[in-house]
């Protein structure tokens, strides 16, 4: 049996009921756990209380705040979470831009089951070695 801890903890920040749900019944269980914020301000809220969160997903479109503005934050933390951009407008203006940026991947709406996992899952990895390597405190 997974504890808490075995879990694999996803931040999803849309304003959008919808793909809180349509997230959540993708994420492989029991091993991923969705987290879920409608806004910037929640999320932030969610990782200043000291949640851990590998992956973090964020709708485009936060109005009246941006992806832009969240990843800026996540650089700033101690262990940054990789940033996974959610667009209906995911073209490759929206794709140079995020990844220019620092975000690492970009997902197209409406969700593709098999894309959602693999960029997930790669994110995770990613995040994984990443991690391993900063000096522990």
């Amino acid at each position: 049996m997974l504890t808490d801890s075995d879990r694999i903890s996803v931040l999803a920040v849309t304003p959008d009921l919808q793909d809180h749900d349509a997230l959540d019944s993708m994420l492989p269980q029991p091993q991923w756990r969705l987290h879920k914020a409608r806004s910037l301000r929640t999320a932030v809220t969610k990782l200043k209380n000291g949640q851990s969160f590998p992956v973090v997903l964020c709708e485009r479109d936060l109005a009246p705040d941006s992806w832009r503005q969240l990843l800026d934050y996540l650089m700033h933390l101690d262990r940054p979470p990789l940033l996974i951009v959610m667009s209906h407008l995911a073209d490759e203006r929206l794709w140079a831009e995020a990844l220019n940026l620092g975000a690492y991947d970009v997902l197209a709406k409406p969700f593709d089951e098999h894309e959602v996992v693999r960029a997930l899952r790669s994110a995770w990895r990613r995040w994984r070695q990443d991690v391993s390597r900063l000096p522990q405190n």
